[in-house]
């Protein structure tokens, strides 16, 4: 297909951003889980959590002798998004993740994704849908024009980065296909290739999680201006860690509604499962939006480690905004919603 011309930024908003530096998306560990089931109890919930990373590594790290290889993308920046606040380095972005088709551990991904395989890639999207879609790896960059958007991604586990992704609307997508009348959700599915992530071999290696991993919207989240589908970030595609060829993008939203590696987008008219709320629901629901005045069951979330140079717990601790800074933009789609209980 045709590559589009990209239009030019608007001036910039109230909650401009600046080129920040890059967290790449996830949700927190169920580590109490993996420690039951290795047996070893209520002590494990004791352990701390380094040492817990370390037990995890036991599965072992398999970076392939072929690397990922990733290339330049062209896009326009659009300013209207997030000039100005310093970007997460690079270097941080892709070595530090949650991505648990290839293990529980923050370093799990990069290591264990190395000769990951994305072409060919499908990915469809159908449902109520006038045209269903079937898009190889080609049509993820030249089906829409590519711009980059620089957001903050924050984590359920309470730290944060800012992150300059390439991509363009999933509003825009999605009116590629034609929403039918009736469509009330939007539904995500991960891929599901055992044989290349080696967290969906089993729920104990990767978390507790039943795969393929799937997430979902209500459909005025996916046709906010906002919600991004994301192909590269700085300036390249994306590492197979941090959700290559193709990930969503929603910055309102703790990370984990921020799928990866995605291989069907379906228009439902009812809400979709998603993995985390599946497998712990008092610890993470649908809606899963930024909220400093909700903690997890675990930990506040009052306050976020902006993760930068230096070591993992050298990062800056700030003060986490409501819907991650982006109310003026997504509020309204909760008025009169309590947020407590639709967390």
């Amino acid at each position: 297909m045709a590559i589009n011309k990209t239009t030019k930024g608007a001036a910039s908003p109230s909650w401009n951003e600046k080129a920040a530096h890059v967290t790449p998306e996830a949700v927190f560990n169920d580590r109490r889980n993996i420690i039951k089931a290795l047996g070893l109890g209520a002590i494990g919930a004791s352990i701390p959590g380094q040492v817990q990373a370390g037990i995890f590594d036991l599965f072992g790290k398999t970076r392939s002798s072929t690397p990922f290889v990733t290339r330049p993308l062209s896009f326009s920046p659009n300013t209207a998004f997030g000039q100005g606040e310093v970007l997460t380095p690079e270097q941080k972005v892709i070595s530090h993740n949650n991505f648990y088709e290839f293990g529980t551990s923050k370093t799990d991904p990069i290591d264990n994704a190395q000769g990951f395989k994305v072409d060919p890639w499908v990915l469809k999207i159908e449902g109520l849908v006038d045209t269903p879609l079937t898009l190889d790896l080609d049509d993820l960059t030249r089906l829409l024009p590519l711009e980059e958007r620089i957001y903050r991604l924050r984590c359920v586990e309470a730290w944060s980065m800012v992150i300059p992704w390439v991509g363009f609307s999933l509003g825009a997508l999605l009116k590629k296909a034609g929403v039918k009348a009736g469509a009330t959700h939007v539904a995500f599915e991960t891929l599901f290739d055992p044989d290349q992530m080696p967290g969906q071999r089993s729920r104990l290696m990767g978390g507790g999680i039943h795969y393929p991993y799937v997430e979902g919207l209500r459909l005025d989240e996916a046709m906010n201006e906002l919600t991004f589908m994301a192909v590269g970030l700085y300036g390249k595609t994306l590492p197979a860690q941090n959700g290559a060829p193709i990930r969503l993008v929603v910055p309102w939203k703790y990370g984990f509604k921020s799928i990866k590696s995605v291989v069907r987008i379906r228009v439902m008219d009812k809400q979709p499962p998603t993995s985390w709320n599946q497998l712990a629901s008092h610890e993470y629901g649908f809606f899963a939006n930024v909220n400093p005045a909700v903690d997890h069951p675990r930990w506040s979330q009052a306050t976020e480690r902006r993760i930068g140079e230096g070591g993992l717990f050298s990062a800056t601790r700030i003060a986490t905004l409501p819907f991650n800074g982006y109310g003026e933009q997504v509020a309204h789609l909760y008025k009169n919603m309590d947020l407590k209980q639709y967390y």
